[in-house]
């Protein structure tokens, strides 16, 4: 068991955060490598019922699905079944097809081949070219005019969408981590749920995350919130297909912080948990490195769609590892150097912090992304909980 640390700053942190209006609830959850160091929640799991959201309410993770998926395709490469050099369309034929989006033409999009072909690592890297429609002006345009419809809507037809630059030449955040799990599932022969249940989330005792809900499940999750025309938050309940035609690597999980924490721990202690290995160190120690080279992850990420998101404020001096966000230097009072990070659109996000050897992640389901509200708590819960240590 971890230390557990006096979480009263933590609480009040959380309940003002409800209390304020800021979030609909919130569940916020920190380990040490050794165990939970604190758990807490606050606010219902759906606006205006009694119901209150814990960290074993199941929640949206969506792009915290990210490393997980990145984790099965490592696995692979341990294994000598992946070869992250390898071009993607050596294992997806069919991704020779996409192309760079060069712009328009009235309303027909102008498209041309890239300048090489995407390998694997520039998948796990964002650096395909592939990107997200509420971070693109480009990609909001063409799926207007074309009328294929966002990863969201879990049509295949989403896998058509082109990218925006040429492979290894930007970081550009978008559907890297869906065409990874079809990579997954071409080398493996099983789906990627499949694969992500054998691979991380059985070993570590994640049994409640799924990427589709039972039964027993769905009245547990909360639904997805947005602010009513009066401020107040309001219920728009389920915004993922739950007949998907694909499962999707880069959003498609469901499940309770106390799950996804032991995924955390497991990467704090450089990739074994409670005697179960899912990496190897040295691949552990790669995911927490710079894989990007001299390319820089966007100090900023302007919204091409507020419904949502909102623009994300990086800041300068991060790069990417493998499935991670990482700041290249120490933040006063909260994470150091190094540690590796991200988030979900519906607001859920993580950190894992290897030098102060502590992890921690905070979850709501509301759309947009990373109001000021929501970043503001989780500074707010960040520092807190480093203060409390």
């Amino acid at each position: 068991m971890g230390t557990v640390i006096d979480g009263t700053a933590l609480d009040k942190v959380l309940r003002d955060a409800v209390d304020s209006g800021a979030v609909p609830h919130v569940a916020a959850i920190a380990a040490d490598r050794d165990g939970v160091i604190y758990q807490g929640s606050a606010g219902p799991r759906a606006a205006g019922e009694g119901d209150p959201v814990t960290v074993d309410t199941m929640f949206r993770i969506m792009s915290m699905t990210k490393m997980p998926v990145t984790v099965a395709a490592l696995q692979l490469v341990e294994q000598g079944r992946l070869d992250l050099d390898a071009p993607v369309a050596d294992y997806c034929p069919e991704f020779a097809g996409v192309q760079v989006l060069a712009g328009f033409d009235g309303d027909v999009p102008q498209l041309r081949p890239p300048a090489r072909a995407a390998t694997v690592r520039n998948l796990v890297t964002h650096t395909t070219g592939l990107g997200y429609w509420f971070w693109s002006d480009l990609l909001v345009r063409w799926e207007q005019v074309t009328g294929v419809p966002n990863v969201v809507a879990g049509s295949a037809a989403s896998f058509t969408a082109p990218m925006v630059a040429d492979p290894g030449e930007a970081f550009v955040y978008g559907i890297n981590i869906d065409w990874l799990g079809r990579v997954i599932e071409a080398v493996t022969g099983t789906g990627l749920d499949v694969a992500v249940k054998e691979g991380v989330t059985g070993p570590l005792g994640m049994d409640q995350t799924t990427f589709l809900m039972n039964d027993e499940q769905r009245p547990g999750c909360t639904p997805v919130h947005v602010k009513g025309e009066d401020g107040s938050w309001v219920s728009v309940g389920e915004v993922l297909n739950q007949a998907p035609d694909y499962w999707a690597g880069g959003h498609g999980l469901y499940g309770p912080p106390s799950d996804y924490i032991k995924f955390e721990r497991a990467l704090l202690r450089g990739g074994e948990l409670d005697g179960t290995r899912i990496l190897q160190p040295s691949t552990v120690d790669a995911a927490f490195a710079n894989q990007i080279g001299s390319l820089d992850v966007p100090a900023e990420f302007p919204t091409a769609d507020p419904v949502s998101s909102c623009t994300f404020r990086a800041g300068p001096g991060y790069k990417w590892g493998y499935g991670l966000l990482l700041n290249t230097t120490d933040v006063p009072g909260m994470r150091r150097a190094w540690s590796g990070a991200w988030a979900g659109l519906c607001n859920t996000q993580f950190w894992v912090d290897r030098t102060s050897g502590v992890c921690a992640s905070i979850y709501s389901n509301f759309l947009p992304f990373v109001t000021p509200e929501a970043v503001q708590l989780y500074g707010d819960f960040e520092r807190a909980l480093y203060a409390a240590r």
